[in-house]
């Protein structure tokens, strides 16, 4: 009893001193704030609701009910219907797909091999030809080139040929050798049939034959790059390394790297070995699975991963960093590793792709076959061995030649840079073999990842299919060779054409899902394009990067939960259903929290591996669709969309959507605005080529938005509004008066406007903070945002048509501010919030934490920035008593700037110019970028071009360094709970400071007052960041241990009865140009002697 006694008097002696701790006078009471609260709130409210006309908008559709009807939002019946014309697309694009692979395997199996052609034998068009200086477009012997005649599509957006298809063939293949020429001599037969299956389908995009030798035939026909904005881009383009040409060429794979790390390795066979493995990685996909193990006496894993784990590019970016970092020592023992790695690869308690098991194994040689542990693990031949004997040395290679025949792999060679490419994507000719020998099995069109096109059309999938040698060889032996992979591409903005949004209202979308999880259609799925065609050079690594994969998830695209999770996988096993429930949402602008409650309806797209579901809010079951019959009336509404009525109607934004194929779409407003207007003038909404429902309804909304402007903005005059503004559903934008409306930099598209699909998920007033970090000090000059829904119900059914708002004067609102909180006849140190008061300060914060109001001139020219960054110690102490919460997250999809370095001297600038540093680097000729420069420059014989680079101008240097793909985190806050006040003391190293914070009631807002900085300077500096900032992202050997669910093909080829061993050495060589070799060694030897000059013999 005495020890609660003593509690109690503890806590009561607290609260005296608490209240009582300013020495310069009482701190406020609560009541008192309370009551200062209350007269801010009364007084934004009245003034938003008043200057807005929230009430009279909403008068304005309740009483024009019959210019439209509420029509209702079936979530099961939209999907189901979008998920059929979805797979009724897929499935037409199919077709052509099936004719064009029918096609080439008839043609390739009547063709007859030619050892010499004559000089016009084979016509064709080379995509990397300068159109623009033909006379520099070397001709090889036996080929003729075309030139044809290009006009501007706009369906592709770049310049094409439809009378040609074009031949896009590998900087590292030789484009005059026998195999080539055969292959462009049957491969000409594609272009017919390319034709007509155009005919048939003019909405065809690119068809591509990708051959197993390297070359790509397409069509249409288009220059590989456009070159006025890449000049002297190094082309590392080869089309067995795009996705989806990987996903058409095998089964998914199962892959265990085996790299010798013993002493006998070192040096340059070490680098050689490092970048072969790089390079095999970069052969796989997300439907993979893979980890690297070194071994010398011992085998270990190079990486965290000791499994198997997904090749995603997160994964592959871990085991990358891991295999720079091996070292050579010790002793080679072929048993550790093979036993090793048949152990993972037989581990089946992770997840895997379950197909198409191998080793991959990396070595200068030995004199091991290692027999007894290929009988202990692999007497089936279930797991494939591939072999590459890496570096120039002596060692017997029959060993690990024997290693690959026995196991039905194959044998590579990689003596020096030129050959890694080639030799590290061949072993695909040999998985493949199975699919060969299944035949008409194995002819499935499978639908890849979404992935950026590299012809710039855009986001894509493809549909691919193998393409098989129908012959057979002198012993009548059926032919295990695939000859390569046909796809057809399907733009996303086709698929978003099936899946209307436009009556869904702002928060209302379609996402789909592939089997791993990834969309290929979400309103975040926004990849950044850091490349043109061919692939950047990124100097921090200085090699070569292509533009990586866009692998979003479901997850990261949206705020996760534990029923997101759910809905997930059930939607990757191809099952219906629907949920409802309350979920986080992240603002438009990345920058907000709120919550809401969502409807998810999923379901399967029928044919194909992808799901499709529709994301409706409560408040989008029904939609207004008008029905403006008169003429009269139609052109009344029109009428208010000229740009000589924005003095009376507002300054006018129309959101560039198709309203009609006729109306040019354009980004500057006001020529959008004539361009659709013009048209209007001339044909009615229910021309043929216009979707009538929306042209409609936007003549709707501007007749109601100009009612609301003429006959209630005009007529008020009230003291610190500097704008009144409107957002529709429909697509309109007014902002009142015109002055205002010239400096409005919100989205002209509503539907991507962050405070308007804010206000539609919160019933308050909704304050928005200017944009501090983007536009810097005094961005609140232009006005404080406020804005509300406006919320009508008819007939039960409810609606929330449009928002509007106000821009406060943060000035005349400052001054009211302090008013509303001084004490009259004080005598006291604190009166209140004065105008920089030396003793407390005031602020008021949004529920993002953005600083909007303040008694201090310094925090006034600071409105917009996040609290953190001004008062880190007391923003923390709003976390702590639960103001505030946060959610972190990531952005996988970000952009940042390239490494800075310093200049260097005059070179190629635009792509990689290697530094004499780089060169006394033994490892920088084991690198891609040494490989592809050497390349060029012997391939091109256009020296003078590489000479003429040396004299680009400074901007042409910075446009040659684009913002390289990142990811960043991103932090939101946002009210944790719905208590109304907090109080608590901010306690630094020698002195504390009190503060109490109240939220204003039907605001997004929060009033904190609190004893000034200037008393207390001991607390932590360190400033509470809330601004998205590079980072590594989640850790993958974390993130490896829960993997997330996916699901892999229901059909493997990966054996067959037939499938026999090929035991010999690559022959990929007789596609390169021999002198290139020579060319290559002798550059490599001049190297080496530099090395030992400058710095003496290797260690």
């Amino acid at each position: 009893m005495a020890a609660g006694w003593l509690l109690v008097f503890s806590l009561t002696l607290f609260q005296s001193l608490v209240m009582n701790h300013s020495s310069e006078g009482p701190f406020p009471s609560a009541t008192t704030i309370k009551a200062w609260v209350d007269k801010m709130q009364e007084d934004l409210v009245t003034l938003a609701r008043t200057a807005s006309g929230v009430d009279w908008l909403a008068q304005i559709y309740t009483k024009n009910t019959a210019l439209y009807t509420v029509e209702a939002n079936n979530p099961r019946q939209l999907v189901e219907i979008a998920a059929r014309d979805i797979e009724k697309l897929l499935s037409n694009r199919s077709k052509a797909l099936v004719r064009l692979a029918k096609e080439a395997e008839k043609y390739q199996a009547s063709h007859q091999w030619r050892d010499e052609f004559g000089n016009n034998d084979i016509i064709y068009y080379n995509a990397k030809d300068d159109q623009n200086d033909p006379e520099k477009n070397e001709t090889e012997s036996g080929s003729q080139r075309i030139r044809p005649v290009f006009e501007d599509d706009p369906v592709f957006r770049r310049q094409t040929s439809y009378q040609h298809a074009a031949v896009h063939i590998p900087t590292d293949i030789y484009e005059g050798s026998t195999i080539v020429l055969n292959e462009l001599n049957w491969t000409a037969a594609l272009d017919d049939v390319f034709k007509r299956n155009r005919e048939e389908d003019p909405t065809l995009l690119w068809q591509v034959f990708g051959s197993a030798t390297g070359l790509a035939r397409y069509y249409p026909a288009s220059p590989w790059v456009d070159k006025s904005r890449t000049p002297n881009k190094i082309d590392l383009y080869d089309v067995r390394r795009r996705p989806w040409y990987i996903q058409g060429a095998a089964s998914p794979k199962d892959m265990l790297i085996l790299v010798d790390a013993s002493g006998s390795v070192s040096g340059l066979t070490l680098k050689l070995i490092r970048t072969s493995v790089i390079e095999m990685l970069e052969t796989l996909s997300d439907d993979d699975f893979v980890n690297v193990v070194s071994f010398n006496n011992n085998a270990q894993n190079v990486s965290c991963f000791n499994h198997l784990v997904q090749a995603n590019v997160r994964n592959k970016k871990k085991l990358k960093e891991a295999v720079y970092k091996i070292s050579a020592k010790g002793i080679t023992d072929y048993k550790k590793g093979f036993s090793y790695a048949f152990e993972q690869l037989l581990n089946h308690s992770v997840s895997r792709a379950n197909c198409n098991k191998i080793i991959m194994l990396f070595t200068d040689g030995g004199e091991e076959r290692a027999q007894e542990i290929f009988h202990k693990y692999n007497e089936d031949k279930k797991v494939r061995v591939f072999t590459f004997s890496v570096g120039q040395h002596n060692y017997d290679k029959g060993p690990i030649q024997w290693m690959a025949c026995e196991n039905k792999g194959y044998y590579y060679e990689i003596p020096s840079i030129g050959a890694i490419r080639i030799n590290t994507q061949e072993y695909l000719d040999v998985l493949g073999r199975p699919m060969v020998l299944a035949g008409e099995q194995a002819k499935q069109v499978q639908w890849t990842n979404v992935y950026l096109d590299a012809l710039e059309l855009g986001l894509v999938i493809t549909g691919t299919l193998p393409v098989f040698n129908l012959t057979r060889e002198q012993n009548g032996k059926i032919n295990q060779l695939i000859l390569g992979v046909m796809g057809v591409d399907v733009s996303l903005e086709d698929i978003k054409k099936l899946t209307p949004r436009f009556t869904l209202c702002p928060n209302g979308y379609y996402f789909a899902i592939d089997p791993n999880g990834y969309v290929l259609l979400h309103p975040n799925l926004q990849p950044k394009q850091i490349g043109v065609g061919i692939p950047k050079v990124k100097l921090r690594k200085r090699r070569p990067n292509v533009q990586e994969p866009v692998t979003l998830d479901f997850l990261d695209a949206e705020l996760e939960n534990d029923i997101k999770v759910e809905i997930r996988k059930k939607m990757i096993d191809g099952e219906s259903g629907e949920k409802t429930f309350e979920t986080l949402v992240k603002s438009q602008d990345e920058r907000y929290i709120d919550k809401g409650n969502r409807t998810y309806t999923w379901t399967a797209v029928n044919g194909t591996d992808y799901s499709l579901a529709l994301v409706l809010p409560s408040y989008s079951f029904y939609y207004i669709k008008a029905k403006i019959d008169e003429p009269i009336t139609q052109a009344k509404f029109s009428e208010s969309l000229k740009l000589d009525h924005f003095d009376e109607a507002g300054y006018t934004f129309l959101a560039p959507r198709d309203y009609c194929n006729d109306v040019k779409k354009s980004e500057n407003n006001t020529e959008f605005l004539l361009n659709f207007n013009e048209f209007i003038d001339r044909h009615t909404p229910s021309s043929s080529s216009c979707n009538t429902d929306m042209v409609i309804r936007v003549l709707l909304d501007a007749g109601f938005t100009n009612e609301l402007a003429q006959n209630y903005w005009s007529k008020l005059s009230l003291d610190g509004v500097v704008a009144q503004f409107v957002v529709t559903d429909g697509g309109i934008t007014r902002v009142f008066p015109k002055r205002a409306g010239e400096d409005w930099l919100e989205n002209a598209e509503t539907y991507e406007v962050s405070f308007y699909k804010r206000s539609l998920d919160n019933d308050n007033y909704i304050f928005t903070a200017p944009y501090y970090n983007k536009s810097g000090a005094n961005s609140y000059e232009s006005g404080i945002m406020v804005s509300k829904a406006v919320e009508i119900e008819i007939d039960g059914k409810l609606l929330k048509p449009a928002v509007v708002g106000i821009k406060i004067d943060a000035t005349s609102w400052m001054e009211n501010f302090t008013k509303t909180t001084i004490k009259s006849l004080c005598n006291s140190e604190i009166c209140g919030c004065e105008r920089n008061s030396m003793h407390v300060d005031c602020v008021i914060l949004d529920d993002g934490g953005f600083l909007l109001m303040s008694n201090r001139d310094e925090y006034t020219q600071q409105i917009g920035r996040f609290f953190g960054e001004i008062d880190p110690g007391l923003m923390r102490n709003l976390i702590n008593m639960s103001l505030y919460a946060f959610n972190k997250s990531y952005d996988y999809q970000s952009v940042c700037d390239p490494e800075e370095e310093p200049k260097q001297g005059a070179g190629l600038r635009s792509a990689y110019v290697p530094t004499i540093t780089d060169i006394l680097q033994l490892g920088w000729w084991a690198s891609a970028a040494a490989w592809s420069i050497l390349q060029q420059l012997f391939l091109s014989l256009t020296f003078p071009r590489f000479l003429e680079a040396a004299d680009m101008e400074d901007d042409d240097f910075g446009a040659a360094l684009p913002k390289t793909s990142c990811i960043t985190e991103q932090t939101q806050y946002f009210f944790e709970n719905n208590d109304k006040s907090f109080g608590g003391i901010v306690d630094c190293i020698n002195c504390s400071r009190l503060y109490h914070a109240e939220k204003i009631s039907n605001t997004n807002l929060v009033f904190i007052i609190s004893d000034s900085q200037l008393l207390c300077r001991s607390c932590d500096p360190k400033p509470l960041m809330q601004a998205e900032k590079p980072d590594e992202g989640p850790n993958p050997c974390e993130m490896v241990k829960q993997p997330r669910y996916r699901k892999g093909p229901e059909i493997c080829f990966d054996e067959a009865k037939q499938d026999q061993p090929i035991c010999t050495t690559s022959r990929a060589s007789a596609m390169t140009s021999a002198p290139i070799f020579i060319f290559l060694q002798v550059f490599m030897w001049c190297g080496w002697k530099i090395r030992l000059t400058a710095v003496g013999p290797l260690v």
